[in-house]
């Protein structure tokens, strides 16, 4: 059975794998922890907390990503 529950990541709807984390989330996105900030529920997530933080239905996940540029 392939399970999954509803979250939302920056505006738009999301399935993800029941327990899954935010850095798993990150992961399945191909994003780099390191370039992106992570807003959970609308408070900020420190990098290394990203793999205790686990999904639940309904989270609301805002991601920013670093630019660069001269």
């Amino acid at each position: 059975m392939n399970e999954t529950i509803a979250v939302t990541v920056n505006g738009e709807p999301r399935t993800v794998a029941p327990g899954a984390t935010l850095l798993e989330l990150l992961a399945a996105l191909d994003l780099d922890p390191r370039a992106v900030v992570v807003e959970h529920n609308r408070k900020i997530v420190r990098r290394p907390d990203l793999g205790g933080v686990g999904l639940t239905p309904g989270d609301s996940i805002e991601l920013v990503h670093f630019v660069g540029g001269g």
